[in-house]
């Protein structure tokens, strides 16, 4: 089982790959699809583009993706459910599905509480990964995704008494 997990932004989208073989999970690929501050229609397609690259390359079973969070600002807010918008596209377009999470259950699955802080995400994605360092804060972001779709998953599996 591989899974993709995003963390959706209009500049910077984070992205992580992980296996699932039997009770191991491994690391296969982070890092962050950089759609820099020029207009913002060019940023959707590089985000597209990044999303649709990375699908064809590694073909990942389930995709993960975290919802948009509302702050105070709803511009940032559209803007971001925009770019999340063309992340989620990219996946279904390899026929990929896809799951969606809040960031407050993913650092509840991955931290064990809500209002974790993005320090706490990168240390228990380190811990849990068995990685040598913590991964940049957005890349960190999208292997917790991809965490917490496994962990949910399985659960439900165990519940429903299937094994994966």
């Amino acid at each position: 089982m591989r899974i993709l997990g995003i963390d959706p932004g209009s500049r910077r989208t984070g992205v992580g790959i992980i296996d699932i073989r039997g009770d191991r999970v491994i690391p296969v690929h982070f890092g962050v699809i950089q759609a820099g501050s020029g207009e913002f229609t060019g940023r959707l397609g590089i985000i597209f583009r990044g999303i649709r690259d990375l699908v064809a390359e590694h073909r990942p079973d389930e995709a993960a993706v975290e919802t948009v969070f509302v702050s105070h600002n709803a511009s940032s807010a559209i803007k971001l459910g925009q770019a999340r918008g063309a992340a989620v596209c990219a996946v279904i377009d390899g026929d990929i599905p896809v799951a969606e999470y809040s960031p407050r259950s993913v650092k509840q699955a991955i931290v064990g509480r809500g209002a974790a802080d993005k320090v706490q995400v990168q240390h228990m994605v380190r811990v849990l990964l068995g990685l040598r360092e913590a991964p940049q804060e957005d890349a960190a972001d999208a292997l917790a995704v991809a965490l917490c779709h496994y962990h949910t998953q399985s659960t439900a599996d165990r519940i429903a008494g299937i094994t994966r």
